[in-house]
This record gives structure tokens, C-alpha cells and sequence, in this order.
């Protein structure tokens, strides 16, 4: 009798999770199809307001004010050549054309056509007056979803404007779109099961990179004249550098990040920055200049209240720049060395001088270091993201990392020791850590950022020279190779103001010169490394240039002299 009670007890138990089970995948399957539908009813509602503009404006022609840069744009709008309606028409109508295509738009701002209307009772016009811009996903916009790509965080409108919305609006600026980003944030690539996959502009089998990727497509297609993203480990540079665009992410705490959703709440190691995104550098310093007002410091007091360096931007003195074109841990493709060496003999000839630099301990930096301080809870913050989710295929691999108990964790570090040291060593990283553990941690961060710093100096250097990661990768690799990240996220670790110029685009020679690629290690991720890479003639490729903390203006002056110097080498060929 007693052994019938169990058995029936059990049973029903069984039957209990398994129902609970599918009563829960068919909750979230009914929430993303609801998801999907709010889109496609947002596009709609765009394509409405087009549609009916045009109706209205017999003579519409959009080519002509999409053809015009940032600073181009904004000085016809200021002058009253341009009217705001015509310009934001334009876009929304590109918009709506390159979401169909690439997948990138997922929300669309209604309150834009409001602000549109207002526009012309404003007695001041700001630095962004009447200029459309794109928001990346998990940058609140009051009244409408942030979701990061998870199901549960639908029907969670922003109570109000993330800071840098709020004084993008006081300049002038109108937000009208949001854009897709991987879930969780917490991968270069683009995906979500709500929204979907965000292909590259240029070839559909690549990805633009993330978790800014939605904004990469969308301004790169010329959706959009201006975006803004996010940073925690090249979020921003890396789909800058994939599509062709430039990105800048700025000193951590210069621009605001109130009203940021961030991929993994209270970590620390890390510094996340924020900065703009567009075709030119000079689109980049247009935007920073609207944003480091007395406006962002007051709504913020915790950021620096900097205003933009004019003095430090518009200097002409030849610069002292370190450079190198490998971080000994990540080895590039042929195209990202060449980018380097190509863009130091521009600088070279230019009258600029270029010193070798080593990044330091990169091994330990990125096999120990950087693991330990996204994971330091042995990635119970990550995991809270996905409980009752569905698990895109694209990050599974770092999920299940973050899912191995520890012990089992340090089991297979020991197994796969001699076949792979640095997946051995990235999995004992990722335990969890006393608070006496943690604090040794920030230590060993300061420490090196000291040292870092302190070879900077020793060379007298001004700014670096350094490839970024590229060219774009294949769908679903970059879930596969989180250590690809390397060139990137070294410089949020150390906190520097970093970004991409795009300077070439990939050669046959490129593509064949990959056929010999081993990597520094010649382990499952150097291979996995090349599979990713390979098929991309054409597609563009960057460098990075980075700057000291709080020297955001000297990194832009870089940046701008490397564009500079590469349009001047294209108009000769």
C-alpha cells in the first residue's frame, strides 16, 4: 500500500513538472509571436505616416537629403533649407526599406511624429535640430520596452528617457526608431527569438556584429544619420567595424548611462561605455559635442561635468602614436594586420611617429582576468536573465559554461588542459568568488591598468594604433568565440576611450593568405577563427585607436586624422 502511495505520489509529480513545463513554453511562445506582432504593427504604423507624407508632398525627393552628411544636414536644417518633416520622412522611408532587407528595426518611436510637430514653436535650435536618430534596444525610451532580446521583459515600458535621449531631444534630435541587439547583450553577434536574426547590409550569411548590431545595419544601409549604442567589451566597435561604420566609446564615466540596461547588473570589472555611431568622424564629434552639455550634468550628476576639448580635438601637432598589429592571444586575419600596417604608413608619411607597443600579459588578461570578472558570481546574475526563457541558438555555448557547476567546471579545466590551455584556463575562471576573492580581483585590475599605463608613459606615448576585430564574421560564430573580443575588450577593463575608422576592405590575397592561418595557438578556437572569417572579400575592415582615460577629444583628433589620410589614399587610387 505504502509503496502504491509512493509510486502514485511520483507519478503525479512527474506529470505536474512536465506540465508546468509545457504551460511555460507555450507562455513564452505566445509572448514572442505577441512580440513579433507588436513590430510588424509598429512598421505598419511607420510605413501609415510615410505613405500618407507622401500623399501630401507630390515633389518628394528623398535622395538628395539622404545623400548629405551629419554636419551637412544639420546646417540645412538650421538655415531652413530643409525642413525637419522632409528630412524625418526620408528616414523613416529608408528605415522601413533596410529593415525589410536586414532585419534591424524593432520598435517603432510614435511620440517622434509628436516631437515633429513641435519642432517649429522651438524658439532655440540645437546642436541636433530636426536630425533623425536611432536608439539601440536596451537604451529606455519612455513609454516603450527595453528587452535585451528576453521574453520577460516585455511589457516593461520605460517610466521615462534614458539621460542621453533626454539631452539628444533637448538638442534637437528626434529618436524615432529602436534596434535589435542579441539577447541577454552578451554576444557580438545579433540574434533574439522575438525579433530574430539581424543580417550584415552587405553579405546575408555574416553578421553585423553586437549587441549594437541592429544599429550597425540600420546606419551602414543609410536608415539611419545617427545612432547610439552601448559598450561592455566592443558592443559598439565591433558591429562599427564589421559594417564599414565609425563607433566611439567614450571614457566610462563621461556620458551617462542612467536609464542604460545594462547585460549583467552590479558587475563592475568591466567599465561600460556609451557613445554615437555613424558613417564619419566628424558625425561622431557633432554628436559629442550635443551631448557633454550643462543639461547632461544636471540630470546626471555622477558623470564628470567635461565639457567638449575644442582646444585638444583641434590640434594640429604631430602625434607620438604606439602601435601593433597582433595582441599575442587573438591572432588577426591578414586583413586586420594589414589594416594596421597600411594605416601606420599613412600616419608615417604624414609626418606622424610610430612606436611598437606590446599590450601586456594578454594570456592571463583574457584567460583569467577577464572571466573572472564578468563571472564573479560563477554567472548566477547571467543566468537570472534566461530563467523562463527560451535560449537563443547563439549563445548556448556561453550558457552552458555559465551552467556547469563548479566542480564539474574545474573537472573539465583539468581534461582539456593539454588540448585546449586557454578554454582550460577561461572554464576555472569562471568560478564563483568570496567577497575577499572578488576585492583581490579589483586589485589585480588596478595593478595592471597601472602597468599598463605606466608603459604608455615609459614610450611617451599620445594614442594607439591597433587592429579591430574583423572582417565580419558568419551567423552564429561569434557565440562560438567570445575570446574573439579580445582587441575590444581589453580597453573596457582598462577603461580607455576607444574607436573604429574604417580603412580598407578585404582582398583575394587576404582571403588567400587565410588559408595558411594558424593563430597564436592553434587550439579549436583559432580554427573555429578562420571558419568565421573566411569567404569576405569586399566586406570592410577597421582599425582601433585608442586614447588615455578622460582624453576622449584626443582619440576623436586621432581618429579623424586616420579617416583623413585613407580618403585622401582612395581618391589617388
Amino acid at each position: 500500500m505504502c509503496v502504491n502511495l509512493v509510486s502514485a505520489f511520483l507519478c503525479c509529480s512527474a506529470a505536474a513538472i512536465l506540465l508546468l513545463n509545457w504551460h511555460r513554453r507555450r507562455t513564452v511562445r505566445g509572448k514572442m509571436k505577441e512580440a513579433k506582432w507588436r513590430r510588424e504593427r509598429a512598421l505598419e504604423q511607420m510605413e501609415k505616416a510615410v505613405r500618407k507624407y507622401k500623399e501630401q508632398n507630390s515633389g518628394y525627393q528623398p535622395a538628395p537629403i539622404l545623400s548629405f552628411t551629419l554636419p551637412q544636414l544639420c546646417g540645412k536644417l538650421r538655415d531652413g533649407s530643409l525642413s525637419p518633416e522632409s528630412v524625418f520622412y526620408a528616414y523613416m522611408d529608408k528605415a522601413l526599406d533596410v529593415t525589410r532587407k536586414v532585419n534591424c528595426v524593432t520598435d517603432y518611436l510614435e511620440d517622434s511624429e509628436s516631437q515633429l510637430l513641435h519642432m517649429k514653436s522651438q524658439g532655440k535650435k540645437g546642436l541636433l535640430y530636426g536630425v533623425p536618430i536611432s536608439i539601440k534596444d536596451s537604451i529606455d525610451c519612455k513609454g516603450h520596452d527595453s528587452t535585451l532580446g528576453l521574453v520577460k521583459r516585455l511589457h516593461k515600458p520605460a517610466a521615462a528617457d534614458a539621460v542621453v535621449v533626454q539631452v539628444l531631444k533637448q538638442q534637437g534630435a528626434i529618436p524615432f526608431v529602436k534596434t535589435n541587439v542579441p539577447q541577454s547583450l552578451l554576444n557580438y553577434d545579433c540574434s533574439n527569438l522575438m525579433f530574430g536574426q539581424t543580417v550584415h547590409p552587405m553579405d546575408h550569411t555574416k553578421t553585423p556584429g553586437g549587441s549594437s548590431g541592429g544599429e550597425g545595419a540600420l546606419i551602414k544601409s543609410g536608415g539611419s544619420i545617427l545612432g547610439i549604442g552601448t559598450d561592455v567589451g566592443g558592443s559598439l566597435r565591433i558591429p562599427a567595424a564589421f559594417c564599414g561604420i565609425c563607433g566611439f566609446k567614450a571614457t566610462g564615466n563621461r556620458i551617462s548611462k542612467r536609464g542604460i540596461i545594462p547585460s549583467i547588473r552590479g558587475q563592475k570589472s568591466a567599465s561600460a561605455g556609451v557613445g554615437p555611431m555613424s558613417k564619419d568622424v566628424d558625425s561622431l564629434v557633432l554628436c559629442l559635442r550635443a551631448l557633454l552639455c550643462d543639461k547632461m550634468f544636471q540630470l546626471d550628476p555622477t558623470v564628470a561635468p567635461l565639457p567638449f576639448n575644442e582646444e585638444m580635438y583641434s590640434s594640429s601637432q604631430p602625434l607620438r602614436i604606439g602601435y601593433y598589429t597582433t595582441d599575442s592571444f587573438t591572432m588577426p586575419s591578414p586583413s586586420m594586420r594589414r589594416a594596421v600596417l597600411e594605416t601606420k604608413q599613412l600616419l608615417e608619411k604624414a609626418g606622424h611617429m610610430l612606436v611598437p607597443f606590446k599590450p601586456l600579459h594578454m594570456d592571463h588578461f583574457m584567460s583569467t582576468i577577464v572571466p573572472a570578472g564578468l563571472f564573479a558570481d560563477g554567472g548566477a546574475t547571467f543566468l537570472e536573465s534566461f530563467q523562463g526563457e527560451s535560449e537563443d541558438p547563439n549563445i548556448k555555448e556561453l550558457l552552458l559554461m555559465a551552467k556547469l557547476p563548479g566542480w564539474l567546471r574545474h573537472f573539465l579545466s583539468w581534461i582539456i588542459r593539454s588540448i585546449s590551455p586557454r578554454m582550460s584556463k577561461v572554464l576555472r575562471s569562471m568560478k564563483e568568488k568570496s567577497v575577499n576573492q572578488l576585492w583581490k580581483l579589483h586589485i589585480e585590475i588596478e595593478e595592471y591598468c597601472r602597468e599598463f599605463i605606466a608603459e604608455w608613459k615609459r614610450l611617451s606615448l599620445d594614442v594607439v594604433l591597433c587592429p579591430a576585430l574583423g572582417p565580419a564574421f558568419k551567423t552564429g560564430f561569434p557565440g562560438k568565440l567570445s575570446v574573439g573580443a579580445s582587441y575590444t575588450i581589453l580597453y573596457n577593463y582598462l577603461d580607455f576611450p576607444a574607436g573604429v575608422v574604417p580603412v580598407t576592405t578585404v582582398t583575394g590575397k587576404d582571403e588567400e593568405d587565410l588559408k595558411t592561418f594558424r593563430g597564436h595557438y592553434n587550439d579549436i578556437w583559432d580554427r573555429t577563427f578562420v571558419k568565421a572569417v573566411e569567404g569576405a572579400v569586399g566586406l570592410p575592415v577597421a582599425v582601433q585607436c585608442v586614447a588615455l582615460p578622460w582624453q576622449d577629444e584626443l582619440c576623436l583628433r586621432f581618429m579623424k586624422e586616420v579617416e583623413k589620410l585613407t580618403w585622401e589614399k582612395q581618391r589617388k587610387h
